[in-house]
């Protein structure tokens, strides 16, 4: 496919075609005449473009319209779109070994990956346990509590976004997601309000004694992108430990960065039995994993067959695309940069505060969120800033949250223009 121009990545918008432009519409048409509902996003046309490049900050659409991705692919490209460390790492990889044997048989850049990771981890005497994806990394979560503590119940909060399997599932909070699967599950999932006080924690995990893991966001994500009251997260962590309750912490969106720090758990003062992270890791690239404590992970040594595995865990193209993302965020300065550049964009933000419609404005590092009054409201103002070539996403469990997640390399000139764009878009 030839090159739109994006070279840099760095560039600002440029709208050739409103969209949803003609290609789009028409591969939008055979798309819902190929797809099964529901994971196809295409339906009757509705989404505005389908992505044919990026790189950076920019995406460029089957229309010839340039954009910048404020959603960084859900989190994923927190070092920029086809990073040429990653795409080089990778080329590199696959000139030596595609596919390995899984849980079997492992490679250099796994045993390296799982060493970096160790070093990484917000916890004392870490391992790693692999996985393909964050929800499956949520999987192996719930499964190693349950198997530390013996107890197979579950402390969740509302709102919360773990994933669509059906573990992770039941831990997630909105019920459109959960009822038509997870009723049997759901007997094991207790739920509070994100930020009880830690005496209602302590009531519930004093009322369920089968409660044997507790699994929450230290930034809730998809379902509200909103940061826990002051201290509240020491608190969870110093209750669940007087219980003896394995505490995972869904670092999947937060971890490698977003919020201004490696893992925002850590810079809160908590140190976790487990820890889910994903989706930055692999620059791209599908990988994750639970980073844990040994005491905890040891649950799982057994002389048999691994019970939680998968074809592609660990997989080498994956591992050779995490190692590079790890090595850019640290040359590069992104953790410091997500907070100065953030700091920078929240100032900018500030201005919208009292727009009309707007109801809130909140974040931390590259993790912003604008809170309107109404659903609507919030998918109109993403619909508004496409057509002027920036990327959003809105919704949430209330789905009045416009949240911004950029790449931690976009520039602050893009980042001024996201910011004239939504003081346009909102108005006097």
């Amino acid at each position: 496919m030839r090159s739109h121009g994006i070279e840099s990545g760095r560039l600002l918008p440029e709208i050739l075609a409103p969209p949803p432009g003609p290609r789009a519409r028409a591969m939008a048409g055979r798309l819902e005449a190929s797809e099964a509902p529901g994971i196809n996003t295409l339906v009757a046309g509705a989404t505005a473009m389908l992505w044919a490049e990026a790189l950076g900050s920019n995406v460029v659409d089957v229309d010839g319209n340039r954009y910048i991705d404020l959603t960084a692919g859900f989190g994923v490209a927190a070092v920029g779109h086809r990073h040429p460390a990653v795409v080089t790492a990778v080329r590199e990889q696959e000139e030596q070994l595609v596919h390995g044997l899984g849980d079997v048989y492992a490679h250099p850049p796994r045993l390296e990956l799982a060493e970096r990771l160790c070093a990484l981890a917000p916890l004392a005497d870490p391992r790693v346990y692999f996985a393909v994806s964050g929800a499956d990394a949520v999987e192996i979560a719930l499964k190693t509590g349950r198997l530390h503590s013996g107890r197979p119940g579950v402390l969740a909060f509302d709102p919360a976004y773990h994933g669509t399997t059906l573990g992770a599932l039941a831990a997630t909070s909105r019920r459109a997601f959960r009822e038509p699967f997870t009723r049997p599950l759901e007997e094991s999932v207790h739920r509070l309000p994100y930020g009880a006080p830690a005496e209602q924690v302590q009531e519930i995990l004093q009322r369920q004694p089968d409660i044997g893991t507790c699994l929450v966001e230290p930034v809730i994500g998809r379902e509200a992108t909103r940061w826990p009251p002051p201290g509240w997260l020491e608190a969870l962590a110093e209750v669940c430990r007087r219980r003896e309750v394995v505490l995972a912490v869904d670092e999947i969106f937060t971890g490698f960065g977003r919020c201004g720090t490696w893992f925002v758990c850590r810079e809160a003062g908590v140190e976790p039995d487990l820890v889910c992270c994903g989706k930055a890791l692999g620059g791209g690239l599908p990988i994750a994993a639970v980073l844990g404590r040994k005491e905890v992970l040891d649950a799982w040594r057994s002389d048999g067959e691994a019970r939680h595995t998968a074809t592609f865990v660990a997989h080498p193209l994956a591992c050779a695309a995490a190692l590079a993302t790890l090595d850019v965020i640290d040359s590069e300065g992104l953790i410091d940069r997500s907070r100065t550049v953030g700091d920078r964009f929240g100032q900018a933000l500030e201005a919208l505060r009292n727009r009309p419609g707007v109801t809130d404005i909140r974040g931390q590092g590259l993790l912003w969120a604008i809170e309107l009054d109404s659903p609507s409201a919030a998918q109109a103002l993403s619909r508004n800033l496409l057509h002027r070539g920036l990327i959003t996403l809105a919704g949430g469990a209330s789905g009045t949250v416009l949240q911004i997640a950029p790449p931690l390399v976009i520039t602050a000139e893009q980042l001024d223009y996201a910011a004239a764009a939504l003081r346009e878009v909102l108005g006097a």
